[in-house]
């Protein structure tokens, strides 16, 4: 059913919390029918699943983006539970309600000045993905080019706005169950990252930055986009065709699915690497996976879509960073606490246990500091979302006493989103060797594809420097 807007926000919120009492509701019948030995308890999972879809789907904005994270992560679920909310969240990644036609076509007609029709030689209203704050069109350029129009929704913008506003009447709450946390400032790079999100003007210089910095790479596609035809709720960008994560990760064979792997991973850490840039938004919507056609290079490639939410570290944060990660891979816990508590994670005056803060960082460094070759699995993301988010965690007395730089906030959400995207792949690999290859110059390639790379990198001219 198209979605007339996003008015009601106190009737979207009361649905959201009958859908939260059923929820309950659901999972204590569940607990119920397993002690007394009843087997149709999957049932009412689907039921508390669908029931969010629903509802998230329709509030979109940050509601939806919720639902869109949980959609992927691997949470402390039984793995056949996990996949019935995996399932049902999933259409929120592409396959949302979408908004009625009209709607979208008053936004083109505000942001142009004309009807789609005299804007674009054609115009498919029906949109091949509605997400959180927009949904996207198939269209195509008076010069014969293929498209993708991204319109967002109307009113979504002050709704979500609203929505970061009301997040300041749960500070009390952050600070009781974090009381070392500093929140205006997360709160505001919370408010920075969503207001990139909100303005696709900033949203299509970040990616003209990344098509820039990959062109002509021979793994990595990051599709151009038509900057004339960009305004501040719409982006116009070069339309990839390609087959769906979620398809090609259950049809691919094996070897297929560890170069995807690679790839993803290699375009996560080459970007901060190489560029002190990253796209904080790893959610298997926003990869395309692309036939080259050519057998010798493994036959795809991947396109990465959606730059939002994208951060560039300052040289002094980067420095900080690997100072961390040089002193976690040398074991040299004495100077990595240091350097965390240099960071900001750990308060000046406080006095928390050094080894669990150390044991709890090694954990979310594990893919590159533990033996190698190491596989994700989805069992490893969930162990690491669960050591942050359970208050049964070794970790959780100590956590409440750390505080959460700004700068890494949304590194915490493509930790959590990559642990999951390379879990459901079950990629396998020298992660250390790969990723040094992006942090020291002397890294010798670690792969076939870490060759085809370093010659991309070594061939390019102008080429942007690693930072200091």
């Amino acid at each position: 059913m198209a979605n007339k807007g996003l008015g009601g926000r106190v009737r979207r919120g009361s649905q959201l919390a009958r859908t939260g009492l059923r929820g309950a509701s659901g999972f204590a019948g569940d607990r119920a029918r397993r002690v007394a030995g009843r087997g149709d308890d999957q049932r009412a999972h689907e039921q508390v699943a669908g029931d969010l879809a629903e509802v998230l789907g329709e509030m979109k904005g940050a509601a939806m983006k919720l639902g869109q994270l949980l959609s992927f992560v691997d949470l402390d679920l039984p793995p056949d539970v996990r996949s019935v909310y995996h399932d049902a969240l999933a259409q929120l990644r592409d396959a949302a309600p979408a908004f009625d036609p009209d709607a979208i076509d008053e936004v083109i007609q505000e942001e142009y000045g004309a009807a789609p029709e005299s804007v674009f030689a054609s115009f498919d209203p029906e949109p091949l993905a509605a997400a959180s704050i927009g949904q996207v069109h198939a269209a195509k350029l008076a010069d014969g080019r293929d498209v993708v129009v991204k319109v967002q929704y109307p009113g979504v913008a002050e709704a979500v706005r609203a929505d970061l506003r009301n997040a300041t009447q749960f500070a009390p709450l952050a600070r009781f169950i974090s009381p070392n946390q500093e929140i205006e400032p997360l709160l505001e790079e919370l408010r920075e990252r969503i207001d990139d999100e909100l303005d696709y003007d900033r949203e299509a210089q970040y990616q003209r930055a990344f098509a820039n910095r990959y062109d002509g790479h021979p793994f990595i596609h990051v599709p151009d986009i038509v900057g004339d035809l960009c305004r501040r709720r719409v982006l116009v960008s070069e339309r990839v065709y390609g087959q769906r994560f979620s398809d090609f990760s259950a049809e691919a064979d094996p070897a297929q699915q560890q170069r995807v792997g690679e790839i993803i991973f290699r375009y996560a850490f080459g970007s901060i690497g190489r560029f002190r840039l990253f796209n904080g938004d790893p959610h298997p919507g926003n990869y395309l996976i692309e036939p080259t056609g050519t057998a010798a290079d493994g036959g795809v490639r991947v396109a990465f879509l959606d730059y939002g939410s994208v951060k560039m570290f300052t040289r002094e944060r980067y420095a900080s960073m690997r100072q961390i990660e040089r002193a976690m891979a040398s074991d040299d816990r004495e100077t990595a606490v240091a350097a965390l508590r240099d960071a900001g994670f750990v308060p000046p005056n406080a006095s928390v246990d050094e080894d669990t803060v150390y044991e709890w960082f090694l954990l979310y460094t594990k893919a590159v500091l533990a033996e190698q070759p190491f596989e994700f699995t989805p069992e490893f993301a969930a162990e690491v979302i669960r050591s942050t988010t359970d208050p049964r965690s070794p970790y959780s007395d100590v956590l409440r006493q750390l505080n959460l730089p700004p700068d890494y906030l949304l590194l915490n959400r493509i930790q959590w989103g990559l642990n999951s995207v390379l879990g459901q792949l079950r990629a396998r690999n020298d992660w250390r060797a790969i990723r040094d290859e992006y942090v020291d110059e002397t890294a010798q390639p670690a792969t076939p594809l870490g060759e085809l790379d370093a010659a991309w990198w070594n061939e390019r001219n102008p080429r942007v420097e690693p930072p200091a």
